[in-house]
């Protein structure tokens, strides 16, 4: 009778995260995604602007990009105008 070999991953419910390293960062994105959720902005859209636009957003206004101060790129853009 031989052992069978079996992922942890799979069977442990650690859902891909291998190191403790990883389980921060999968929690603090999970953390971003529930908040975006909360203030009713689509996450993905959100991410991907406040990603695109932070190198060049000013220090002093980075409480913009927070989920429930957050606009859309269109949005500011129009509100510019």
């Amino acid at each position: 009778m031989g052992r069978r070999l079996r992922s942890r991953a799979r069977d442990s419910g650690h859902y891909g995260v291998a190191s403790d390293r990883g389980g921060e960062r999968a929690a603090v994105m999970y953390s971003l995604i529930v908040t975006a959720k909360m203030n009713d902005i689509d996450p993905q859209a959100w991410l991907a602007d406040v990603l695109a636009r932070i190198a060049e957003h000013p220090v002093q206004r980075l409480d913009e990009l927070l989920p429930w101060n957050w606009r859309g790129s269109s949005a500011q853009a129009s509100r510019a105008a």
